[in-house]
């Protein structure tokens, strides 16, 4: 398939633009200012919000899109690759395209296009992964540190994007549930997050193998915070999901009951940290520096198989296409915390997730 460059394909005025607006500085926000701003989502307001995202939006859209178009490896002219840039640039276009806000209706008309963007984006990671896929199967592993720094910066600018987006959509939720600013909880319980998670984590561990080891939470029910549910749900089930896989294949021809897994809830002054520990065998320290790294996953790769082109749906299994640690860090870090693996080999692994519980750290800007 002959490789469209992106001035073949779109105006060059579009690409001239484009350039123009990656050159502007970003602007970054912090949980604590969209809890507090958007805690009154009133008509003047929720202006503001679109005035705001009007001019922000396509600074870090185009700031992708123009690194999409200069990889490097050749990881440029992939097809999957090719169709994300597209993605981007279709997006560039049409916030480009829409005029200033100057009142409700505006502001309305508005908040349906970047839905529109959000949903168009949707299937971003996996077509990025089928196109490092790819190219990985040529490479050494030295290679891939290039592109290991590019995908952070990416993965980390998107959760950016999707958050201001689908925070400044869900404002206008006419009935929304209690405590809940956008996105945000006010009084998110980590120890109900942690659950659910760990429920979704155990359905697909049965379903693969027709079992799956106890969870046992520890911590204090009633203790709250301010939070984005929806990021701990993503981490806790990466993290809880790759111990039920370590627990399960360790114990799976043993006559011993397998180990539950813990999990621990701390609530400190700066952090809440959530450990998740496991005896499902360890990680070997020489493959520790891997863990974090994108395609880096000791099981079967999904991808290869079951992912075309056309759709971009990836099934759910238990061993993902070696996405889901390196992202869930980047969850973790993008509203000022992290996320830290240790483990024993022969033994187990422990899981560190911290969170900030200030919310005043500015979003990381790559």
């Amino acid at each position: 398939m002959a490789v469209k460059k992106a001035c073949e394909m779109f105006p060059k005025s579009l690409i001239e633009d484009v350039h123009k607006w990656g050159c502007m500085k970003q602007t970054g926000v912090s949980l604590r200012y969209m809890m507090e701003f958007g805690s009154k989502p009133t008509e003047r307001n929720l202006l503001i919000s679109a005035q705001f995202l009007h001019k922000e939006l396509p600074i870090r859209v185009a700031r992708r899109a123009i690194e999409l178009q200069t990889l490097p490896y050749g990881l440029s002219d992939k097809p999957a690759v090719l169709k994300v840039r597209d993605w981007y640039l279709e997006s560039f276009r049409d916030m480009r395209a829409f005029p200033e806000i100057k009142d409700s209706a505006d502001e309305k008309d508005f908040t349906q296009m970047i839905k529109a963007v959000k949903v168009r984006h949707n299937n971003v990671v996996p077509m990025m992964a089928l196109g490092v896929n790819q190219l990985k199967k040529g490479m050494n592993s030295g290679t891939l540190d290039e592109i290991h720094q590019f995908l952070d910066r990416f993965y980390l600018s998107r959760i950016g994007i999707r958050m201001l987006i689908g925070q400044h959509v869900e404002l206008h939720n006419p009935n929304p549930p209690l405590h809940t600013v956008g996105y945000i909880h006010t009084k998110m319980s980590p120890m109900e997050v942690a659950r659910n998670a760990s429920e979704d984590a155990r359905s697909i561990c049965f379903r693969e193998y027709g079992s799956a080891p106890e969870i046992n939470i520890y911590g204090d029910p009633s203790f709250t915070f301010p939070y984005v549910p929806t990021h701990l749900h993503l981490m806790m089930y990466e993290l809880v999901k790759n111990s039920l896989r370590a627990v399960q294949e360790r114990f799976v021809d043993s006559d011993r009951v397998a180990p539950p897994i813990r999990i621990i809830v701390a609530d400190g002054i700066e952090d809440v940290t959530i450990k998740v520990s496991d005896e499902g065998g360890g990680i070997p320290r020489s493959g520790l520096p891997k863990i974090f790294t994108y395609l880096y996953s000791t099981a079967r790769n999904p991808l290869e198989e079951e992912m075309d082109l056309g759709t971009a749906d990836v099934p759910v299994t238990m061993a993902g296409y070696g996405y889901g640690l390196p992202i869930s860090r980047l969850y973790a870090r993008y509203f000022g915390g992290d996320l830290q693996i240790i483990s024993m080999e022969g033994y187990g692994t422990d899981a560190y997730l911290h969170l900030s519980r200030l919310g005043d750290s500015q979003e990381p800007l790559p």
